[in-house]
This record gives C-alpha cells, sequence and structure tokens, in this order.
C-alpha cells in the first residue's frame, strides 16, 4: 500500500492543474491541505483494519488515501463526474477502494454494507459539502443504515448545533434528531486555510457514536419528530402555538395544553426549553389522547 502522497498544498494543486480540473460551486467543493487535519480525523474515527469505510465527497481522493492505509475497505462516493478520472489516477494502488460515481442521497447504502460488509455496521468518514451536511446525515440515520459511526468535517456553527442541549441559541430540530440517535462530540476545529478554496466559515471535525437503542423510549418516533420540527419552526412562538399552527400536526388546542401542562412546565414554555425525554413524553402523551 502507497503511503498518502496528498494533503499538501503543493501536490494538491499539481493534481488539478494536471487535469484543468474547475471547482464547482453548486458540490460545494473544498479540498483538505493539512496533513495534520487528516490525521485527527482519521484517529477520532478509530479505523483499523477490520473496518469498511463509506466516504462522502471523496474530491481528488485525498482524504481517500489516508483511509484506504488505514481500513479494510473503502467505498468512495463521488457526484461530480470530473472527477473520477483524477481519483482512478489518484487512488491507483491503493486496491481496497471502491469509487462510485453516484449522489449519495441516492445511494442504497444498507445494500452496500450488506455486499462489503456483510451487513455489519460501517464506519462513515467525510469532508462534508456544507449545503447538504443535515440530509446526508439525517439519511443516515433515518433510513437505519447498519452504522457504527460517522466522523465528518462540518460547517463548525452545525457542529455547534448537533451537540448543543436546550436553552442555548443553536438549539433546534437538528441537536435533538442528532442526540435521539447518536453521541455527538466535537474532535476539533478547522480553520478556513486548511482548505482550497478557502471557505469562508469555520469548521470542525464531529464524531457521532451511533446508540444501539436510542437515550429516550417514545410510542411514535415519527409524531415526535413532527413535534420537534413544530416547536422549532417559529422559534419566538410558545410550543403551543407552534403546535397549534403546524401543518403536519392536527391536535386542539386544549389537546395540545393539556399535554404541555402534563410536562409541569407552564403554558408558556418554548420549545427551546424542553429536553429530548420532555419532547419523547410529549408526544407519548398526545398519542395516548388520540388512541
Amino acid at each position: 500500500m502507497k503511503e498518502p502522497t496528498l494533503g499538501n498544498p503543493q501536490n494538491t494543486i499539481a493534481v488539478l492543474q494536471k487535469y484543468n480540473f474547475v471547482f464547482q460551486k453548486k458540490f460545494g467543493q473544498n479540498f483538505l491541505i493539512d496533513t495534520h487535519v487528516l490525521d485527527k480525523i482519521i484517529r477520532a474515527a478509530e479505523i483499523t483494519k477490520d473496518d469498511f469505510v463509506l466516504e462522502i465527497g471523496p474530491g481528488i481522493g485525498t482524504m481517500t488515501q489516508y483511509l484506504a492505509c488505514a481500513a479494510g475497505k473503502v467505498a468512495a462516493v463521488e457526484i461530480d463526474r470530473a472527477l473520477i478520472p483524477i481519483l482512478e489516477d489518484t487512488l491507483d494502488g491503493y486496491d481496497n477502494v471502491t469509487i462510485i460515481n453516484n449522489d449519495i442521497l441516492k445511494v442504497d447504502i444498507a445494500k452496500l454494507a450488506e455486499e462489503e460488509n456483510g451487513g455489519r455496521p460501517i464506519k462513515v468518514v467525510a469532508n462534508l459539502p456544507y449545503y447538504i451536511t443535515t440530509p446526508i446525515i439525517m439519511g443516515l440515520f433515518e433510513k437505519h443504515v447498519p452504522l457504527k459511526s460517522i466522523t465528518v468535517m462540518v460547517q463548525k456553527e452545525v457542529a455547534d448545533r448537533m451537540q448543543t442541549g436546550p436553552g442555548s441559541k443553536d438549539y433546534g430540530a437538528l441537536s435533538l434528531a442528532v442526540q435521539y440517535y447518536a453521541e455527538p462530540y466535537i474532535v476539533a476545529n478547522v480553520p478556513p486555510n486548511c482548505f482550497m478554496p478557502r471557505p469562508k466559515v469555520g469548521s470542525a471535525v464531529i464524531r457521532l457514536d451511533r446508540y444501539e437503542e436510542p437515550p429516550v423510549k417514545v410510542r411514535d418516533e415519527k409524531m415526535m419528530f413532527r413535534i420537534i420540527r413544530a416547536s422549532f419552526n417559529q422559534r419566538r412562538k410558545t410550543l403551543a402555538n407552534g403546535l397549534k399552527n403546524s401543518p403536519e400536526l392536527d391536535f386542539t388546542k386544549e389537546e395540545t395544553e393539556a399535554a404541555i401542562l402534563s410536562l409541569g412546565k407552564g403554558a408558556s414554555v418554548r420549545g427551546e426549553a424542553l429536553t429530548l425525554e420532555e419532547f419523547a413524553k410529549l408526544s407519548d402523551k398526545l398519542t395516548e389522547i388520540r388512541s
């Protein structure tokens, strides 16, 4: 197995020039050019030769080379057709990597895990395109893909939202959804100068360890997430008003108020004050009223 050659600016520029590569804004392409950050990501993901790793958006294959050296097998899913010949070149000699030219949101990841890893939990490692971070992460969780962990580079602000708790301005539907499925922790903050081209915002590496069982029990998972979305859709409104105005819910004002009062929080409480456990209780209460 060859040592990684990418990850420093000179080699990255050389590859881009060789292929006259043009960055595509629509794909949110920012390539990592810092070997320390790459090492940190691989370490944080705790990749071993027993692991099958799914990489999303490999770009020119910088992190893919590092993953190939650490993992048993790597599948790299890249949407930009212009990058495929580059990846075939930079990953030549790494015989444990499969390149898939597709949109990650259209890939049947459970099937991939079944075929490549015998259905055992996989690890996801990626420098995610910022415009599509949330749909990718939620897709992995909601489709119940067999996952061990997700270690990803995301916008700093999104990483903060994923790990924050009630009462903070960053707390919202994403915090609750991520924390229902996984335990998040921020591994490293990464400044813009570690990328080419430089993004306008800071980034962070966050690791999400998938729970075997969610930390709260709820009778109807989908109902709970409808309630969570409704309560954060209009942040300045009280929880009761948020639930009443939601097109996804059809409880009466009385039903909503009774369920909120049962939490012992007072009628004018806002969604951002509730913990995941309280949202589960609220959901169960409303489900009970209707059943």
